[in-house]
C-alpha cells in the first residue's frame, strides 16, 4: 500500500451551511470533490494524525464509496483508528453517542438528512466535534477556508475494506473497528427510558405504526421497539434502509408521510403513529386522529418531562430555535426554568448542553432531542412519547387538549417557497431588511405590528454572536411571522416563511383557518407572489 499527494485546485462552494456540506449526489461523485472536502476537514481541525473517529452514513446512494474514500484518506492522514457502523451504517444520534461513549476525537457522518436519495438526489458531509455535536462556526469556517486554499488531498491506495463483519480491520497502519450499529444506541435508550412501562403498553393492546421510510431507522426501530418492546411484527413499515429511499422523499411530515397520516387518521386506525427521516435525527408524531406539530411536540415533552426516568429530577432549563413556536416558552415559565431562543441549526444548542443550562432543545423542523446525546434523535422522542402515554394512560387527543387548556394554543405553520431563484429570494429578503425601521405601529391585513427586527444571537456561554438569523415580525396579541431562507437545500433557495398566533379559547381549530389573518399579512409584507410568481407554498407543515 502506498500513500498517493494527489494535486488538486479548490473548488467554488464548499462551504458547510447549517448541517455540513449538501450537494446533488453527482456533485459529490466529481473528480476531486468529496476528497478535497474531507482533506480540508483534516486541515481545518488541525490534522487526522494520531486521532480517533467515528464514520457511517445514512445508506444512501453513494454511501458505501464515500465510506471507502474516508478510510483510505484518513489512513493517509496518519488517523489512529475510525470506529464505523456495520455496513457502513449509522443513524447521526447512534454516530453522536458513539463519539461520546467512546471519547473519540469526532467523527464524520454521510447524510443529507431528510433529502431525497439515489443518483438524482442529494449527498451530504458532515463533520461532528468530540461532544458528539455537529462542528460549531469556528471549526465550520476552518474547514471552509481550508477548501478554498486546498493544493494537494492525501489518499491510501488500497483495496476495499470488508465492512460486513463485525471485528477488527487494518488499513496500513490504521485500525478500523466494525461495530453494530444499533446496539450501543438500544443500550443508552433503556438507560433513559422505562422500558418495563412501555413493554406494558404493548401488552395493553395498544397499537402503533412506525414509518421508517426506507431509511436509516429501519434496523434500530425493529430491535427496540419491535424485538425488545414487544410491539407487534409489522409496527415498523418501510423498515428496510434502501438507497434511493424506495424512491422516496425521507423528510418525517404530514406531505411525505402521508400513508401514515391517513391511516392514522381513520376511525379505527392504531392508537399511535411516529414516522422518522433519512438519517434518524428528525420525528413526527401522531395520535388516532391528530397530527402534533413539532413545536408542540417539544412543549408537551417538556411539560411531562418528569415522568421519564432519566428527567425525573426536572430540566436545568430548555431551548429551542427562534423559528420554533412560543410554546415552549410557556412551559418554561410555568416550570420557572431559563428558555434559550437560538439560531436554526443544532450546533447551537451544543454550548448551553454542555454547561448544563438545557435538557431538551428543539426545532419547528421536526428536531427534538436532551442531553444524552449532542444531535436530535428521532426515535429518542418517539420513545419519550411512549413513556408518557404509558405512564398517564391517555391518548394522544387528550394529552394534547390537557396540555392546551392548560398553557393555551399557539397555532403554528410553516409555508416553503422551494427551488426559488437565489437572487429573487435575497431581494425578497432584502426587502424585508429595508422595511424594519418603520414597521412597529403599521397596520398590516388588519394586524398591528408591534415590533420587528432581524435576529442576532449572543451565546451565553462562549460570547461568540451570529447575525443574520432570520426577520421577526410580531403583532399585537401574541402572533407574528418569521421570514428566513433555508439553509439544507441543493438546489435554487427556499424560502421559509413561519405563521403562529395565540389563543386561549377556540382550542380545536385548523391552524390554516386560525392563521389567515397572519398569512395574508406576510404575503402583503413580503410581496411573496409578486416577487416570486408562486401563488401558494411548494409544502405546508
Amino acid at each position: 500500500m502506498s500513500i498517493l499527494n494527489v494535486k488538486t485546485n479548490p473548488i467554488a462552494n464548499q462551504k458547510p451551511g447549517t448541517s455540513g456540506l449538501r450537494k446533488k449526489t453527482r456533485v459529490f461523485q466529481e473528480p476531486g470533490f468529496l476528497e478535497n472536502f474531507i482533506q480540508s476537514i483534516w486541515t481545518g481541525i488541525g490534522g487526522a494524525q494520531g486521532k480517533t473517529f467515528v464514520l457511517g452514513g445514512d445508506g444512501r446512494f453513494f454511501n458505501a464509496e464515500a465510506i471507502q474514500t474516508v478510510l483510505r484518506m484518513a489512513a493517509a492522514s496518519g488517523a489512529a483508528r475510525v470506529i464505523v457502523g456495520q455496513n457502513g451504517l449509522l443513524s447521526t444520534p447512534a454516530a453522536s453517542n458513539l463519539i461520546r461513549k467512546r471519547k473519540a476525537d469526532g467523527g464524520i457522518i454521510l447524510s443529507a438528512s431528510h433529502n431525497p436519495g439515489g443518483p438524482d438526489g442529494d449527498f451530504g458531509v458532515k463533520y461532528n466535534i468530540a461532544n458528539g455535536g455537529p462542528a460549531p462556526e469556528s471549526v465550520s469556517s476552518a474547514i471552509h477556508a481550508a477548501t478554498e486554499e486546498i493544493g494537494a488531498y492525501r489518499i491510501l491506495e488500497s483495496a476495499d475494506v470488508d465492512l460486513s463483519e463485525i471485528g477488527i480491520a487494518q488499513i496500513g497502519r490504521m485500525e478500523i473497528e466494525i461495530v453494530d450499529p444499533v446496539a450501543d444506541y438500544a443500550a443508552l435508550m433503556e438507560e433513559i427510558f422505562d422500558f418495563d412501562a412501555i413493554s406494558a403498553l404493548f401488552q395493553s393492546g395498544f397499537r402503533m405504526r412506525f414509518d421508517a421510510m426506507h431509511a436509516i431507522t429501519g434496523p434500530y426501530a425493529k430491535a427496540i421497539l419491535e424485538t425488545r418492546l414487544g410491539a407487534g411484527a409489522g409496527t415498523v413499515t418501510n423498515g428496510t434502509p434502501l438507497p434511493d429511499f424506495g424512491q422516496g422523499h425521507p423528510d418525517p411530515n404530514p406531505i411525505w408521510a402521508k400513508e401514515l397520516v391517513d391511516v392514522m387518521m381513520d376511525p379505527d386506525g392504531p392508537d399511535f403513529g411516529a414516522a422518522s427521516d433519512g438519517d434518524g435525527d428528525r420525528n413526527m408524531i401522531m395520535g388516532r386522529g391528530i397530527y402534533v406539530t413539532p413545536s408542540d411536540s417539544l412543549a408537551a415533552l417538556a411539560a411531562n418531562a418528569t415522568l421519564v426516568p432519566a428527567y425525573k429530577d426536572g430540566l436545568s432549563g430548555v431551548a429551542r430555535s427562534m423559528p420554533t413556536s412560543l410554546a415552549l416558552d410557556r412551559v418554561a415559565e410555568k416550570l420557572g426554568i431559563e428558555c434559550h431562543e437560538t439560531p436554526t441549526g443544532w450546533k447551537f444548542f451544543g454550548n448551553l448542553l454542555d454547561a448544563g443550562r438545557a435538557t431538551l432543545c428543539g426545532e419547528e423542523s421536526a428536531g427534538t432531542g436532551s442531553n444524552h446525546v449532542r444531535e436530535k434523535d428521532g426515535l429518542w422522542a418517539v420513545l419519550f412519547w411512549l413513556n408518557i402515554l404509558a405512564t398517564r394512560k391517555i391518548s394522544v387527543a387528550e394529552l394534547m387538549a390537557d396540555h392546551w387548556q392548560s398553557y393555551g394554543r399557539n397555532y403554528y405553520s410553516r409555508h416553503d417557497y422551494e427551488g426559488i431563484d437565489s437572487g429573487i429570494a435575497a431581494d425578497l429578503m432584502q426587502g424585508l431588511r429595508a422595511q424594519l425601521p418603520d414597521l412597529a405601529g403599521r397596520s398590516v391585513a388588519g394586524l398591528t405590528v408591534s415590533n420587528a427586527d432581524e435576529f442576532a444571537y449572543d451565546d451565553p456561554i462562549d460570547g461568540s454572536r451570529t447575525e443574520g438569523q432570520g426577520i421577526r415580525i410580531h403583532f399585537d396579541g401574541g402572533a407574528r411571522v418569521v421570514f428566513r431562507l433555508s439553509g439544507t437545500g441543493t438546489v435554487g433557495a427556499t424560502l421559509r416563511v413561519y405563521l403562529e398566533c395565540f389563543a386561549t379559547e377556540a382550542l380545536d381549530q385548523n391552524p390554516q383557518d386560525a392563521l389567515a389573518d397572519i398569512i395574508t399579512a406576510a404575503d402583503e409584507l413580503a410581496q411573496i407572489e409578486a416577487r416570486t410568481g408562486r401563488k401558494r407554498p411548494t409544502v405546508i407543515t
